[in-house]
Order: C-alpha cells, then structure tokens, then sequence
C-alpha cells in the first residue's frame, strides 16, 4: 500500500537522477518499442534536456515515504493541454498504489485539461492510466487511438479535464 506519496519538482542539480530513472524507463518501454541501447550502453531520450530548460517543461521526482520511487515529466500539449511526457515509477513499488497515488496528485496539481499517452501494446498502462482518470474525473474522460507519424506505432490519448471537478474530492 501507497504510504506518503510527494512529487517534488526537480532542478537542475537532479538532473543525473532523472537522466539514469529515464534509462530504466526507456529500458522497460524497449520491449515494446524495440529500441536497443547505443554503443555507449545509453537509451535515446533525446528530449529530456528540455526538462532542464524550458520554462514550460517540468521534471519531478516521485518519493514514497521519503524514498525515490520515479519520476515524471510535464510539458505542454499542441493544444495548450498538460500533457504527460513520461511516467515511470520503479519495478519494486508498482502494484502498491504508488503510481496512483503520484499520478492522481499530479493531475489534481494543476487545474485545466491533461492529455496523456501510452502505447497500446502495453496493457499494464493501458489499465493504469484508465484506472487514473477513473479516480480524478469519473467517467468524463474520452480517448483516441492514434499512430505515431516516425515509427508507426499504436498509441492512445486519454483526454481529462480536470476543471469540471473538485481539487480533493473528499
């Protein structure tokens, strides 16, 4: 069971902490992707700098009773949604409602419309994020199943507005 859940928001100085959970990350997604580390041993995440750069972009780290559990990063979507860039939380606390917990907070964090994203072919996601946006706005979500313009692959969007709701519906 999920005990105290915090998402802190990561600086710069974290960045290598960031850097080496998106490997994990990008190393769990590979059975999906079929993406094979680089002759340095390293995953491309090519993006991830702008997490450190952009104002408008947003690394946190994900602590379970003090101790690092994940990470995610924010950044907006084409339509001015929040869109969730990455989501990933260690292997050892999956299935204990730490990703809930951080998801749900995340998205209860700031008001407006979010935009997330999984591949199909992943079905514990695709279970986890329904799940999520069950939890934060009912059944008022909606997705669309697209295919990635690069490489083809099947993923889907799950719209949620987080505005028609209460921040802590408690």
């Amino acid at each position: 069971m999920a005990g105290g859940i915090t998402l802190r928001l990561a600086d710069t100085s974290m960045r290598p902490v960031v850097e080496r959970l998106g490997q994990l990350e990008r190393h769990y997604l590979s059975q999906f992707t079929g993406d094979q580390p680089g002759p340095d041993g390293l995953f491309d995440f090519p993006r991830l700098s702008r997490f450190f750069t952009d104002a408008d972009h947003h690394a946190f780290l994900i602590h379970s009773d003090g101790r690092l559990a994940g990470f995610c990063l924010v950044r907006p979507f084409d339509d001015g949604a929040s869109f969730i860039h990455a989501f990933f939380v260690v292997r050892a606390l999956r299935r204990h409602g730490v990703g809930l917990a951080a998801a749900t907070e995340l998205l209860r964090s700031r008001r407006g419309r979010w935009v997330i994203a999984f591949m199909e072919q992943n079905a514990p996601a695709a279970r986890f994020w329904r799940q999520v946006a069950t939890e934060v706005v009912g059944d008022t979500w909606t997705e669309e199943l697209q295919r990635a313009p690069d490489n083809g692959h099947a993923f889907t969007l799950l719209h949620v507005d987080v505005d028609r709701f209460e921040r802590d519906p408690s």
